[in-house]
Formats: structure tokens, C-alpha cells, sequence
């Protein structure tokens, strides 16, 4: 199972799907798509410095003082994956800070 966590200052994603073999797992693919454009996309769209490290099984990013811009594109990411999560839910879970 990939657990998505979100903290005030990061989110961190681990675990494998397993919802089918290493290469065929469209879970995981669309998980690793959604990170690594969320990552792109503050670098490339905003002015903002972040953080992260990507292997597999486990990737991590970490900001601070995130613009309005970086939030909305977080706020993006956290759309798609609440979709795959709600459409894999064996597969995808979200945690989020109480």
C-alpha cells in the first residue's frame, strides 16, 4: 500500500501499491506522475526553494513558507491523489495532520 503524508512542512509518500507487477502497476505509476509533476511545477512555476529526495518505495518533499502559487499546486496534488485513492482505496491511503 502507498501511504501519502502530509505534515505542515512536508509530504511524504512510501510503499508500493502492489496492485500489479513491477512496470504494470497503474497505481503506482499515477502516484509517481502526480510527485514528480507536483515537484516540476513549484520548481519550474514558482520562485519557491524545496527540498525532496526520490527512491524507490519512498519519496519526499519538503517546503517552507510555500507561496500561494506552491499551495495551489499542492492543493492540485492532493486532488489527484484523494482521486486515486478513492478509486483504489486497497491501494492509496491519505494521512493528514490532526
Amino acid at each position: 500500500m502507498i501511504i501519502v503524508e502530509k505534515s505542515e512542512y512536508s509530504i511524504s509518500i512510501t510503499g508500493h501499491a502492489g496492485y500489479a507487477e513491477q512496470g504494470k502497476d497503474i497505481v503506482c505509476a499515477g502516484v509517481s506522475t502526480l510527485v514528480q509533476t507536483l515537484i516540476q511545477s513549484i520548481e519550474i512555476l514558482t520562485q519557491d526553494k524545496i527540498e525532496y529526495s526520490l527512491s524507490p518505495g519512498k519519496s519526499v518533499i519538503k517546503y517552507r513558507n510555500p507561496s500561494k502559487s506552491s499551495q495551489l499546486l499542492i492543493g492540485s496534488f492532493f486532488v489527484g491523489i484523494q482521486m486515486i485513492a478513492e478509486g483504489y482505496p486497497c491501494y492509496v491511503k491519505i494521512i493528514s495532520p490532526k
